[in-house]
């Protein structure tokens, strides 16, 4: 039994002390890489994750606002573009109005995609 007693006290504390994974905060880097207008970051970060932004967009409010009223504030055309691709319809038509107040150019994408 003695011999087996130091084997038995690093397999509790191996037990005990389990290796911390660093948290990856999806939500954050999306909302950075859309104030930074970077499509290509953005769409890399979704493959990578596996994730799609019809998935995420109700879930993700960047400063309070969804990914599109966020893009248009920050005068991102690309992830606007993106975004305008990607979503439904009807998501468009609810926030097209918020839109064109902020940035036409990605309201002209959501109009001729509605239409």
């Amino acid at each position: 039994m003695k011999k087996y007693y130091p084997l038995i006290c690093l397999i509790i504390s191996l037990g005990l002390f389990t290796p911390y994974a660093q948290a990856f905060n999806i939500a954050q880097n999306i909302c950075e890489y859309i104030a930074a207008d970077d499509k290509k970051r953005l769409r890399k970060l979704l493959k990578t994750n596996h994730l799609k932004l019809r998935k995420l967009y109700g879930e993700i409010a960047c400063n309070g606002q969804n990914m599109m009223v966020f893009s248009a504030k920050r005068q991102a055309k690309d992830i606007g573009e993106l975004l305008t691709k990607k979503l439904p319809k009807s998501v468009l038509k609810e926030n097209l109005a918020e839109v064109e107040g902020l940035s036409p150019d990605i309201a002209n994408f959501m109009k001729e995609r509605i239409q």
